[in-house]
């Protein structure tokens, strides 16, 4: 399945990268690029930021806020991570000045946003993702294909998989008949739909698949099983697991989850991780918003990305809200 990630793709022949990550484990020597600009504090910040969405962005929301309070003492800002399906509901509700995904929303989503305000959210790309399919460090597998991972998780095979369900299967002859145990993430996640659409082709899961509330659980299920899999945003890895390179299709080469893999398009399931917010059309953002914002796509901000094991943002990406091109 070829997936379609235009703002990516097109961003392709300007991009400089600082250090080119050979593995998912080599993550942390991936480098921000120089042409991101420092944070530069203000005067007159401080309040009270609610964030309500994403888990797989729980981690890095909360290592921001930390250094962003380093700058502000008198910001409070508090984070709620069960899901990017709770974002639209928070933003539209005004619980929340942040909104955290690790999908786009929805068109009912927007839908439900537009119909209360009048104009739909502003989205900010503030970091890219590999969502990494994960197997027990000792897999001595070498690759899938995305038929293949449809084999695996799907039930209706969508994505042109047909069932696969022992390791044998899979192409792992070593395990010979050994049942594939999945692990997977609850229909309140972002990455629960993002797997579902891109790797599912919108089909369904198997009834079987060890539905997790959190990316953590997903990953510590497979550390602890030897013959599991399991799919969550590459920042959740651990030293008990490695990922799995993926081809989007038979006879294709299989790419590894690495920053310039998705940023090349090779690896089929790179995606942004985005915070959406309320803001009015070709109206400025309020004060705290605007400079936590700011803070996410400089050169600090975008460090603490490198730090979660994500991936860093372009500087084309970063000039969209800097320079006002959010409007």
């Amino acid at each position: 399945m070829k997936l379609n990630f235009p703002s990516l793709k097109n961003l392709q022949l300007a991009l400089v990268l600082a250090v080119a990550a050979t593995t998912a484990a080599q993550a942390e020597n991936v480098k921000v690029d120089p042409a991101i600009k420092p944070y530069k504090s203000v005067s007159g910040v401080s309040g009270t930021l609610n964030s309500i969405g994403s888990d797989t962005l729980n981690n890095v929301m909360t290592l921001w806020a930390e250094s962003f309070k380093k700058q502000y003492p008198n910001v409070t800002i508090q984070i709620e991570g069960k899901g990017s399906a709770t974002a639209p509901p928070a933003l539209i509700e005004g619980t929340a000045q942040l909104g955290p995904m690790s999908r786009p929303m929805k068109q009912d989503e927007l839908d439900k946003f537009e119909k209360k305000f009048g104009y739909k959210p502003t989205e900010v790309k503030v970091a890219i993702d590999a969502l990494a399919v994960f197997v027990h460090k000792d897999n001595p597998i070498k690759g899938l294909t995305m038929q293949q991972v449809d084999g695996i998780f799907s039930s209706t095979y969508k994505a042109g998989g047909k069932n696969i369900a022992v390791w044998s299967d899979a192409g792992v002859d070593a395990w010979s008949g050994k049942a594939i145990s999945i692990f997977g993430r609850n229909s309140a996640s972002g990455t629960y739909g993002f797997f579902k659409e891109h790797a599912l082709a919108k089909g369904d899961f198997k009834p079987t698949v060890n539905e997790q509330p959190g990316s953590s659980g997903v990953v510590q299920g497979i550390a602890s099983n030897q013959y599991s899999i399991g799919y969550s945003g590459i920042g959740y890895g651990t030293p008990g697991v490695k990922t799995v390179p993926l081809a989007a299709k038979a006879g294709a080469p299989f790419s590894a989850a690495t920053y310039e893999n998705c940023l090349s398009g090779d690896y089929p399931m790179a995606r942004f991780l985005s915070i959406y917010v309320n803001k009015k059309p070709n109206q400025p953002m309020d004060k705290l918003t605007a400079e936590f914002l700011k803070f996410v796509v400089s050169k600090e901000g975008q460090e603490v990305v490198v730090k979660d094991h994500y991936y860093p943002i372009t500087p084309e990406i970063a000039k969209e809200l800097v320079t006002g091109a959010k409007k």
